[in-house]
């Protein structure tokens, strides 16, 4: 999917999360909820993906996962 378009489904689907959960809830919540969205929408996603880090040549294991990987191409960090 183009990335203009993936990012509008992504947008379009955060809207409705916030539509019918409306504000205050925890991120989690939120993520949970926006992953089902894309999935409803038939977009691809990824929750809770790990990345390696390293450095200064130090391997730092998984110190860092992705909210949601939408379409292995947009990365998607919620906040509230």
């Amino acid at each position: 999917m183009e990335i203009n378009i993936l990012s509008g489904e992504v947008i379009g689907a955060a809207i409705e999360v916030h539509r019918l959960l409306g504000p205050g809830l925890l991120e989690s919540a939120y993520e949970l909820a926006l992953e089902r969205e894309l999935v409803l929408r038939g977009v691809r996603v990824e929750r809770q993906k790990p990345v390696a880090l390293e450095y200064k040549g130090v391997d730092l294991g998984d110190g860092f996962r992705i909210d949601l990987l939408v379409d292995g191409c947009l990365i998607v960090e919620i906040k509230a």
